[in-house]
């Protein structure tokens, strides 16, 4: 590969994306508000340029990956005027977890001055970055999708058109609201069969192949000692963290308010991950929902 991406955000998820595109031969330069994450890359064979600016400027592909909609916009609108750093032809793929109305406007803006826009927000987790194993939900023109397929297939499994500008974090803000729920759900019924003396391995395994099966018994059980590479065996270092859930879950829940849909189930997650949360678990993986099912700390 010969293609040059400009890479914005380089935490828990951004730089082993960036990371698997070095590897597979794309020209990066980097920009982190982290001197270490930037030199990490830096070790990788990427270039740091001093701003995020000057990481776009002049790159083919520009990928942000920032904690939240306020940054994303700060980026793009308002200090790292993002959007006057690149060029025409830059495909930008914002890769953060934000609100949709937010993604929708920055692509609106991007569009305004001729700027295609993709909001591609992810789903596998901290280990499916690093395996190059993530799920990309993606929102904006089909053309935009499919230039950045190749970048996909490289950091990712799979990849789904979601629809229009949005759309992505819409998908990935269901998605997330369902993942809570789940791990609260799956939580509950192993807490409950450990207290009436059953093996959480073994329910788990009955579980798995039952009516009850789903993605966090198959490869994020929530109850120590269950699964060797799981979190919750490794005292539920993230991983995905407690307060990154309460965010998704605010997310739907301001969109379940906006469009007078109901989701009981998700404010019941999200009440519980914000109890969980504010008893100081908050840096926790989210699979710590189970501490608080039992009435414990993660310690």
């Amino acid at each position: 590969m010969s293609a040059t991406v400009g890479f914005i955000g380089l935490g828990n998820m951004g730089a082993p994306m960036a990371a698997n595109l070095i590897e597979a031969g794309y020209t990066l330069t980097v920009f982190d508000l982290a001197e270490q994450a930037s030199a990490d890359a830096a070790a990788r064979g990427a270039r740091v340029a001093e701003s995020a600016a000057a990481a776009a400027a002049e790159a083919e592909f520009v990928i942000t990956m920032l904690p939240a909609g306020p940054q994303v916009e700060s980026l793009y609108l308002g200090e790292g005027d993002l959007l006057a750093a690149a060029d025409a032809d830059t495909l930008l793929i914002d890769c953060s977890t934000i609100d949709a109305e937010t993604a929708r406007r920055v692509a609106g803006a991007a569009g305004e001055r001729g700027i295609a826009m993709l909001d591609a927000p992810v789903s596998g987790g901290v280990n499916g970055a690093k395996a190059g194993g993530l799920t990309f939900m993606v929102g904006g023109e089909a053309a935009g999708v499919e230039r950045a397929t190749p970048l996909f297939e490289v950091m990712g499994k799979a990849h789904f058109h979601a629809g229009p500008g949005g759309a992505g974090q819409v998908a990935k803000m269901c998605n997330n609201m369902l993942l809570g729920i789940l791990m609260t759900g799956t939580s509950e019924a192993l807490n409950l069969a450990v207290a009436n003396g059953l093996d959480p391995a073994v329910v788990s395994e009955i579980m798995k192949n039952a009516s009850g099966g789903n993605w966090t018994l198959n490869v994020y059980n929530p109850y120590p000692g269950v699964m060797d590479n799981a979190p919750a065996s490794n005292g539920y270092k993230p991983g995905f963290g407690v307060d990154l859930m309460l965010k998704d879950l605010g997310l739907a829940m301001d969109s379940s308010v906006a469009n007078g849909v109901s989701t009981p189930l998700g404010s019941m997650a999200r009440n519980l991950y914000s109890m969980h949360s504010q008893a100081g678990n908050g840096g926790a993986d989210f699979s710590s929902i189970m501490n608080l099912l039992k009435g414990q700390g993660t310690t």
